[in-house]
């Protein structure tokens, strides 16, 4: 398991229904993305944060671990904005407002992956596909999410184990050596991919599959209190954003 599943497994807000917090964790996505940059993803950000390291008990080593790979991809697409081709600068110049288009957008977009990773941490995914059927998603594509969910677990614990295999012998010592490790690795990973399809379709055969796998969901009732202290936070962090605005330069 992966530690961004495991620490939604033992989240605080477990137990509490995933409209909640998607409309929590989206909600401050939304607003990242919507208002402007300066002050409106600071403010978002701050306050994610503060979700994410008090009321929804995230450990701060964890959610940097998440958070640095989305991160890394906002950083990317940030730095092709301090540059321009062409002009009499030469082929590939300075941007002149470079700096501050990136810092805008790595601002917004940071802010934005937290509000994604809030409603990861906290909520598992098993417990997200299967009330999708209620939500209009059509009952096969929700079947194949949830195979696909477990399958890929399986794989990653054969990666695990076969490379652990490798190194205990000496199949990482060099280059050469590894390099024909990694070949050899790909090669049984696939191999096991469709074994383990195949013995999937044999279970589920056996056990009298019809088309639908039935799954049970506990029974959460969503909380009006939850909405509207959510309701509240949104539409202060709008209000402050808007009123900062007048206030900054």
């Amino acid at each position: 398991m992966l530690p961004i599943d495991a620490a939604a497994h033992s989240s605080r807000w477990r137990r509490r229904h995933p409209c909640e917090k998607a409309v929590l964790g989206f909600g401050l996505t939304a607003l990242a993305v919507c208002l402007p940059p300066w002050p409106g993803a600071v403010l978002v950000a701050a306050a994610t944060l503060a979700v994410l390291l008090g009321p929804a008990g995230v450990p701060p080593r964890q959610l940097w671990r998440a958070w640095r790979i989305p991160l890394g991809f906002c950083l990317t697409g940030a730095v092709p904005l301090l540059f321009q081709v062409g002009g009499a600068g030469g082929l590939v110049t300075l941007a002149p407002d470079g700096p501050s288009h990136a810092t805008l957008l790595l601002l917004r977009t940071s802010a934005a992956s937290l509000g994604v990773l809030l409603f990861a941490f906290t909520t598992p995914v098993s417990d997200v596909l299967p009330r999708l059927v209620r939500a209009g998603v059509p009952a096969p594509v929700v079947d194949v999410a949830l195979v696909m969910y477990r399958i890929s677990f399986l794989l990653l614990d054969a990666v695990r184990r076969i490379r652990e295999a490798q190194a205990a012998r000496l199949g990482l010592t060099g280059r050469a050596a590894t390099w024909r490790s990694l070949a050899g690795l790909g090669a049984t990973a696939f191999v096991r991919a469709f074994d383990r399809a195949a013995r999937l379709q044999t279970g589920l055969a056996g056990r009298g599959y019809d088309g639908t796998l039935r799954v049970l969901v506990p029974r959460t009732s969503v909380s009006r209190r939850f909405l509207g202290a959510t309701g509240a936070l949104l539409a202060g962090l709008v209000a402050l954003t808007l009123v900062l605005e007048r206030l900054l330069p």
